[in-house]
């Protein structure tokens, strides 16, 4: 039996109908570099290919009522390919406008948990003739790193590639009720041990991690963050952008300054959302807060549960005009919320949520929604920012080259920004989604991206 870890589950309890928790992949395709030419139909005989060596493809979630623990995963017996993929058209003109607001549209809907959850669409009649996927997974299924895994694994090195070698086990079948009900009971049984394990520790950490952050040695202190108008309460609409940058540039900046990769994108989101926010009448005299997801799939001694992932607090320079003084200022502030975030153990996040209640989560996200309270206390952090690795060669996905490869991450009650970076072949593709109340239009920030790199290149020493 394959239990969903407390991480995980954790994104099911948190997600409304306004706050949806998946992560999608916008991903522009050369269709010309298929053997024979693109067919929709050839596409999908690849792709069937590939989700039938693929577990996580055909997996869903399995809740009965005398279900007391946390889900679990099973095989779909029933899976059908074309309930997951779709076929669509971009409105004319067919640019980059039309296929952001498509994909905002797609991105601000709900998954539904009777089938796997995922969907994919095939979105054609774009201006420059080239094709484009939109892949949606929930985050109850990936990370960041385990979902450019999976898009790995549909693409390949060549046009023609052979079938990737997957090293996941099958999924199981359907559990008897009484063997789901009795694992419940054990694990449940088990919290009050596992609570009077963690938290001596927790206690422990306590006093010396604020005590690191009150003197100024740590990343910035949550509720906190000065308040901008990407900080209120979201729906479910959606608006997405998206951007590349050339991955030499940026190490032509690293090596200047004397950084890290991760140092220049922060920096390059800094230097873009001060002029934009300045644009917008409402930069603020502090330097935003921002969230940072971080992999722990190096350092977990877990081996269960798709989300590995911790985060860190990180200071976004807004407030300095020189781009020189923010290089330096995320230098030394990106070293210290490091150190600062080790001295929190890899697993931690994933321990203490293996305690999380489905429906206390789920009254309590709700209640936090309709009061409107991310409005009326003082803001957590600002906005999402995760910089994700991806493959370094070129990729041809189900025979197609990538031209561009933009992760779109989700957003939450209180920060309705979320900035996600990937690598690839060369580029960095930046995809920014936002709640479309609180940020209509997300094209001036993602044209200051790459603005804001040359601002760098030229500042350079």
């Amino acid at each position: 039996m394959q239990r969903l870890s407390g991480l995980d589950a954790s994104f099911l309890y948190l997600e409304t109908s306004s706050q949806v928790l998946h992560v999608c992949g916008l991903i522009t395709l050369d269709g010309s570099t298929m053997p024979g030419g693109y067919t929709f139909a050839k596409l999908m005989e690849k792709l069937e290919e590939r989700v039938r060596v693929i577990p996580a493809f055909r997996r869903k979630l399995h809740n009965p009522l005398w279900n007391i623990g946390h889900p679990v995963w099973i095989e779909d017996e029933d899976f059908d390919l074309d309930h997951h993929v779709h076929r669509i058209g971009v409105p004319a003109p067919g640019d980059r406008a039309e296929l952001a607001e498509l994909c905002a549209h797609i991105a601000g809907q709900q998954l539904d948990r009777g089938r796997p959850l995922w969907q994919l669409y095939v979105i054609e009649g774009l201006a420059d003739g080239q094709i484009a996927v939109l892949l949606k997974m929930h985050h109850a299924s990936v990370d960041g790193v385990s979902g450019a895994s999976l898009i790995t694994y549909l693409a390949g090195l060549e046009p023609d590639g052979p079938m990737p070698e997957i090293e996941e086990p099958r999924n199981p079948g359907l559990p008897a009720p009484l063997h789901l009900l009795r694992s419940g009971v054990e694990s449940v049984a088990k919290r009050p041990a596992e609570l009077a394990r963690l938290l001596p520790d927790l206690l422990e950490l306590v006093p010396r991690w604020l005590g690191k952050a009150l003197r100024g040695k740590g990343m910035p202190i949550p509720f906190t963050a000065p308040r901008t108008s990407l900080n209120g309460t979201i729906t479910g609409h959606r608006s997405v952008a998206f951007a590349q940058l050339d991955l030499g540039t940026v190490k032509d900046v690293k090596n200047a300054f004397g950084v890290t990769v991760n140092d220049v994108v922060l920096a390059v989101v800094a230097g873009a959302l001060r002029k934009f926010l300045d644009a917008r009448g409402e930069l603020p005299e502090d330097p935003l807060v921002a969230t940072v997801p971080v992999s722990v799939h190096d350092r977990t001694e877990r081996d269960h549960g798709s989300n590995k992932v911790s985060a860190f607090f990180a200071s976004l320079p807004t407030h300095l005009a020189d781009p020189t003084a923010r290089v330096f200022f995320l230098a030394e502030a990106n070293r210290l919320s490091k150190d600062h975030h080790y001295d929190i153990d890899a697993d931690m996040l994933q321990d203490w949520a293996q305690f999380s209640a489905a429906t206390a989560f789920g009254l309590a996200v709700r209640a936090y929604s309709a009061l409107r309270l991310a409005e009326k206390h003082p803001v957590v952090h600002n906005l999402v920012v995760s910089n994700v690795p991806g493959p370094p060669m070129p990729l041809y996905f189900l025979g197609a080259r990538i031209t561009g490869l933009y992760p779109l991450g989700p957003v939450f009650h209180g920060a309705g920004l979320n900035v996600t970076v990937l690598s690839n072949a060369g580029k960095l593709h930046v995809g920014l989604l936002g709640a479309r109340e609180l940020v209509k239009d997300l094209w001036p920030l993602a044209d200051a991206l790459p603005e804001a790199l040359a601002e760098l290149l030229k500042a350079a020493p």
